[in-house]
């Protein structure tokens, strides 16, 4: 049986084309879904591959309305193949039905291949030249200016003492890790008392008393005087 996928990223594209052009290859049935490319979760594709047997065919109307990539639409072709479905896509026509098309879609395997290759070599002269240069690999040091505000007000909150880690890491938005982080690029050391940065507050017994005589104290020495 001929089973056809139609995919739009938005709800404001249309299906129609898509339906139409699905309509004409044969298809009895098809799958119609919401959803962007980008997703690593499509339940109806999902539900669409899970639906196939041996002798069918997965008809589309063009490659990226499947795969996400190239690396993706090869291992979803591949599984297909191994489990005797077939695949079509009516823009590019391409049927791995036939022996052209199987002959392509392993084209277009050796190309994804060839892709990464070139990549992982890039990556290792570039890293080849930069240890050559004396830089190492590895994430850069330091913080980025909306960090560093972040980091001293972490440091100012976490010094005062009045909130707990969980408390200022929910305060500033942040994962507990990432305060530690943050506390230890500002130095503080952590898990020790902590001395405050305002000024402890002043209570009213510690105020120090008036030279000035209480009128009460002086009402009594004048009633007692002869």
């Amino acid at each position: 049986m001929q089973v056809g996928y139609a995919r739009v990223s938005t709800r404001d594209q249309h299906l129609a084309l898509q339906l139409d052009a699905l309509r004409k290859a044969g298809c009895r049935q098809i799958y119609e879904e919401v959803v962007s490319g980008a997703r690593v979760e499509r339940p109806v594709l999902q539900q669409t591959l899970a639906h196939l047997r041996e002798g069918d065919v997965l008809i589309i109307w063009k490659l990226d309305r499947l795969g996400r990539s190239l690396r993706h639409l090869i291992e979803v072709v591949t599984d297909l193949a191994q489990r005797g479905v077939g695949f079509q896509s009516l823009q590019e026509h391409l049927d791995t039905t036939t022996s052209t098309g199987k002959l392509v879609f392993h084209m277009f395997g050796a190309l994804a291949e060839f892709e990464r290759d070139l990549i992982r070599e890039r990556t290792q002269a570039g890293l080849v030249a930069a240890r050559a240069r004396g830089r190492l690999g590895g994430r850069p040091r330091g913080l980025s200016t909306p960090a560093e505000a972040t980091a001293l007000a972490a440091e100012t909150l976490y010094r005062e003492g009045k909130l707990s880690v969980a408390q200022i890491a929910e305060k500033l938005s942040i994962a507990k890790s990432t305060l530690y982080v943050y506390l230890r690029h500002r130095g503080v050391p952590i898990g020790s008392p902590q001395p405050s940065l305002l000024p402890p507050p002043v209570s009213p017994r510690a105020r120090p008393l008036s030279s000035k005589p209480q009128r009460r104290a002086g009402a009594a020495r004048v009633a007692g005087h002869p």
